[in-house]
């Protein structure tokens, strides 16, 4: 599913147009973005999972096509927990 198969069924799921429900995919979108920047970011949405950020250390990797080993910096990720809700249902 696409960001407009998504668009388009939470319009006619809500009975509203498609502005007003890209609108309110893109804010949902943002307020993710902006909580997950946040020092301890989570968002939990009951019953459908909880996004995180968690810092993945820094390692050693190996270059596939040479074989050479390389460094790859920490950084942080992202990480879902579905939630029971979504468990049983897939």
């Amino acid at each position: 599913m696409t960001k407009a198969d998504l668009v388009e069924r939470m319009a006619e799921d809500a009975g509203i147009t498609k502005v007003a429900a890209t609108a309110a995919l893109n804010s949902f979108m943002e307020s993710v973005i902006g909580t997950l920047k946040k020092k301890d970011g989570k968002v939990t949405l009951v019953g459908f999972g909880t996004f995180s950020k968690i810092r993945r250390k820094a390692r050693k990797g190996r270059n596939p096509q040479t074989g050479e080993p390389i460094k790859i910096k920490a950084c942080n990720v992202v990480k879902f927990r579905p939630g029971k809700k979504l468990r049983d249902a897939v």
